[in-house]
């Protein structure tokens, strides 16, 4: 069973992180930039929040509120729902289904940050493995040497 540490491994551990006095107008912007969805919010290195497209439309759009005033603290959701390192890969499926969510940062044994997985990361991990395993019976069916 594949493991949430292949995933890191072939996306990298890079995580983008805001810090939670940081307006929700510069959490937007790193957001479009960089082309993702969420960040996580790191106060002195440790995990405090993560902030999600979502959370800007329903907190901050939603409520009107301005965004170049509206601090990431104030909106930002402090619960984070962590996955291991070590876990199943079909674990942080049902974790993201079962709470709806499509960003899980990840953590070590000490709770340290070590990357971020979305859903999207996932199906992609899928769709690879998928990919081998067809060619693979195709090669066995077909006679095509490896």
């Amino acid at each position: 069973m594949a493991m949430i540490s292949q995933i890191l491994a072939e996306k990298g551990s890079d995580v983008l992180f805001i810090n939670p006095d940081a307006t929700i107008f510069e959490a937007s912007l790193m957001m479009n930039r960089n082309k993702v969805g969420a960040l996580v919010v790191l106060k002195n290195k440790k995990l405090v929040g993560i902030i999600s497209e979502r959370d800007v439309l329903t907190k901050v759009i939603a409520a009107q509120l301005d965004p170049t005033k509206t601090l990431v603290s104030k909106v930002m959701t402090r619960d984070v729902i962590k996955v291991s390192v070590d876990k199943k890969i079909e674990d942080a499926s049902q974790m993201m289904t079962q709470c709806k969510i499509r960003h899980l940062p990840v953590v070590d044994n000490q709770d340290q940050l070590r990357g971020m997985i979305s859903i999207g990361d996932i199906n992609c991990h899928r769709m690879t493995r998928q990919a081998r395993r067809i060619s693979s019976l195709e090669d066995y069916l077909y006679g095509y040497a490896m």
